[in-house]
């Protein structure tokens, strides 16, 4: 027997279960533009409870992507990238030992980034934090990398403000030939630390010499110069080795100068999957678009 009293308090209470599950990041909506009816807000905090990983929200926005300045930058042109949660630091050694159980660092200290990773290495791990916290977990494209560290569109040379590179980043003038813990310098606009400098960060794209046709939807460019592959392929670093055996890598480390390497917009070359590198580390990001579409208890 329909009771109307009963619906009705159903339907006002639906709006504030609804506002609790976009809160929670557990229904994901679909929209033509933006890619959400209902984004967090720019910078937002969200903390994986299983792992206790903090993410910052990336918001959905388009930037343009590259420089003149040298030629694996060129030509600079307009990339679109739907918007997903990124690690706030670059994965720590303790963070590593915990979902991996080894630590391959050369530079002890739990709270440092771990380093000496292959690329290999670092797909694993995301594969292996996918399953355990049932969520697709990848490295960032090239794409997604540069967008965050330039928050959009807010920072132009490094990524971050305040003038000098030295206080956002650890690199040859002022790292004292070490790797330093996460988290110590200036954030970035959208509260990413440690972009520039500290460890190198590993991308899930092949590598390419330039830009020309790169895709312009902020997704890896996994082979070729095809718009629409598709990332979730390269989530197994075995299937992914066999598409391509050299990857790309952002940001620039410890050891690295300001001019060259630093820039929001350097590209890394040259490097193996299976390649080890003293200053090569990683971070994640989780997909919102991916999650798994789980109801709220109120929407049950």
């Amino acid at each position: 027997m329909f009771k109307p009293a009963i619906f009705i308090g159903l339907l006002l209470s639906f709006p504030f279960a609804l506002d609790k599950a976009l809160a929670e990041n557990i229904i994901p909506l679909e929209s033509s533009n933006p890619p959400y009816a209902t984004e967090p807000s720019p910078g937002s905090i969200w903390v994986e409870p299983k792992t206790g990983m903090e993410f910052l929200w990336i918001p959905s926005g388009c930037f343009q992507m590259g420089s003149g300045k040298y030629k694996n930058e060129q030509p600079v042109h307009k990339v679109c990238v739907t918007g997903f949660w990124m690690g706030r630091y670059e994965i720590t050694q303790a963070q590593y030992v915990k979902i991996m159980g080894n630590n391959p660092s050369k530079f002890s200290g739990l709270s440092n980034p771990v380093e000496n990773v292959t690329w290999d290495d670092a797909s694993d791990f995301a594969e292996e934090m996918s399953y355990i916290t049932d969520a697709k977990v990848r490295l960032p494209s090239e794409a997604e990398w540069e967008y965050a560290c330039r928050a959009g569109n807010s920072h132009n040379e490094y990524c971050g403000k305040g003038g000098h590179p030295g206080k956002m980043a650890w690199y040859n003038e002022n790292s004292n030939n070490t790797i330093h813990p996460v988290g110590l310098l200036a954030q970035n606009d959208w509260g990413l630390f440690d972009m520039s400098g500290n460890a190198e960060e590993w991308t899930l794209d092949c590598e390419h010499d330039d830009y020309v046709g790169a895709p312009t939807n902020g997704r890896a460019w996994l082979s070729g110069s095809h718009d629409d592959q598709d990332e979730s392929i390269a989530i197994n670093a075995k299937i992914m080795s066999g598409i391509c055996d050299w990857h790309m890598l952002r940001g620039g480390g410890w050891k690295d100068d300001v001019s060259r390497s630093l820039r929001a917009a350097s590209r890394r070359i040259g490097f193996a999957h299976d390649q080890n590198l003293s200053s090569g580390g990683f971070r994640i990001v989780r997909q919102r678009a991916e999650l798994s579409l789980k109801l709220a208890p109120a929407l049950r």
